[in-house]
């Protein structure tokens, strides 16, 4: 009998771009220059809100919500704080791969997938090779794919050591 059981869990977010054209546009911990952000009371980093999603389903513990509007009001708007925050609920979870889809006319991201490929594997203590970014325009079928926002859904894969 073996000593884990495998798991996985989706996480998904998505905001729209902001009013504020000053505002920076995150993506999995880095900036993406010359681009608006999206707007959220947080830094609004879609792939770091999918991501802490996804861990939540993996720890069944919610983070994204009220641990994060509280993170919010004390003045913690950094999605990589909400990140930490779930990675710390995963117990004997032990974090093997990610797969992040995300679905957006722009930015174009192929230029910046390597850099948030490592800040991603950096964040959550894997390799950059078990971090995978895929990204599509959606053929203009959404809002996402018209230049409204970002979508981003999250696999992660783990296993829980018995």
């Amino acid at each position: 009998m073996p000593d884990y059981i495998y798991l996985q869990a989706i996480g998904q977010d998505s905001h729209r771009f902001s009013e504020d054209k000053k505002r920076p546009l995150f993506l999995g911990g880095i900036i993406i220059p010359d681009e608006i952000g999206l707007a959220g009371n947080s830094d609004a980093d879609v792939i770091l809100h999918a991501l802490t999603n996804a861990l939540s389903g993996l720890s069944t513990e919610v983070i994204l919500g009220p641990v994060a509007d509280e993170m919010c009001r004390k003045g913690i708007t950094d999605s990589r704080e909400y990140v930490r925050k779930a990675l710390a609920t995963l117990g004997t979870i032990e974090l093997l791969h990610l797969s992040f889809t995300v679905e957006g006319k722009r930015p174009k991201l192929y230029p910046y997938l390597s850099q948030i490929r490592s800040a991603v594997a950096e964040l959550t203590g894997l390799s950059s090779e078990s971090v995978a970014i895929t990204a599509t325009s959606g053929e203009g079928l959404t809002a996402f794919g018209r230049g409204e926002g970002i979508q981003v859904f999250c696999l992660a894969s783990a296993r829980y050591l018995l």
